[in-house]
């Protein structure tokens, strides 16, 4: 039985195209500066984006430590979004590998309010430690792919501009963001200092990130990358996917925002509480509580139906869409789910 998997956009699969592309590759080492699909990989995405250089690392979450370890210095605070995943779910690792503490600031919605940030700042005192870096996240994975609107991003570059602080975007989901909300990606992350972005979630390669910035910024981050133990050799063969992924399946990402729509259209007239309200991208959350269903056991009943979906607790669902689910997967996801209502 084929599956239909709405846990996460990570489980996507190489398509016989992308495959084809992998196999062609032209290698070499790239510890040594010498894997020239790797090389093309990083022009494609530091132009992309606009930036002056970039690098390939193997995950969003060492993309997003090395660019810590990089603009930071040990004993300083980071800002972070406390939903955010550099904080929740990178396992502390700015604290044991850069030697620096996060500054949570809780939001409603996964976006910092300016002014909250400036109160996080400690004043100049040599017993206070410093911020050495802001960290901000689009879309936002806990707060349902939330796009994180331009004009507040732009208060928050500003306002680091005025206090000579760098910003760090973890955009694993930026082409989210950009298909979206109809902005290039480019003008998304103008006057950040780094910004990583996942090539393995929604636009369907099997591995890899990328970290883009200045030249001098990604010469340390290639340090830090060999410090993280992300050395690679012959990795053209994934490079090749990535480049892929990036000449063909951006736009298409447009799909998933429309399947993941119809999804949430259904629950919502099913009862379930929707978190965001509407959806803005493939992902959303919902809750079973406001209809008396036990979230575990629908996950259990789906699975036997070849529906994999993914409870995070007894009353929550995680719902991501993805270029392997179809609108015809929606439409007997729905129909499963309705059986299991029905019973």
């Amino acid at each position: 039985m084929t599956q239909i998997d709405l846990r996460s956009d990570t489980v996507t699969r190489p398509s016989p195209e992308m495959r084809q592309k992998m196999a062609e590759a032209e290698v070499g080492d790239d510890v040594y500066g010498e894997d020239p699909t790797v090389n093309r990989l990083q022009e494609m995405a530091a132009e992309l984006l606009g930036f002056e250089a970039g690098l390939f690392v193997p995950s969003g979450s060492m993309g997003n430590q090395v660019a810590i370890w990089s603009h930071t210095e040990s004993g300083q605070e980071v800002i972070v979004e406390k939903q955010s995943h550099v904080y929740n779910y990178e396992l502390g690792t700015m604290s044991a590998f850069s030697g620096v503490t996060p500054r949570p600031i809780p939001s409603e919605d996964g976006t910092l309010d300016v002014e909250e940030i400036k109160k996080e700042i400690n004043p100049d005192k040599y017993y206070l430690p410093e911020t050495g870096l802001i960290t901000l996240e689009n879309t936002h994975n806990n707060q349902g792919g939330k796009v994180y609107p331009y004009e507040g991003i732009r208060e928050v570059i500003d306002f680091a501009d005025e206090r000579d602080l760098p910003v760090h975007l973890d955009g694993a989901r930026l082409f989210n963001a950009s298909v979206a909300s109809g902005t290039k990606p480019s003008k998304i992350v103008e006057g950040f200092s780094s910004v990583m972005f996942c090539l393995s979630k929604g636009l369907g390669a099997p591995v890899g990130s990328m970290l883009v910035g200045s030249e001098e910024f990604i010469e340390k981050a290639l340090v830090g990358r060999k410090r993280f133990g992300g050395g690679m050799r012959q990795v053209g063969i994934l490079a090749a996917a990535g480049i892929y992924a990036l000449e063909n399946n951006v736009e298409r990402l447009a799909e998933d925002h429309e399947n993941a729509e119809k999804l949430w259209k259904e629950l919502k007239e099913l009862g379930f509480e929707l978190n965001p309200d509407p959806v803005e991208t493939n992902i959303f959350f919902a809750r079973t509580d406001s209809i008396g269903v036990n979230a575990k056991d629908l996950a259990d009943f789906l699975k036997d139906k070849g529906i994999v979906i993914g409870p995070r607790n007894e009353r929550e669902i995680r719902f991501v869409t993805h270029l392997d689910v179809t609108e015809d997967d929606i439409d007997q996801a729905i129909a499963g789910i309705k059986d299991y209502l029905a019973g």
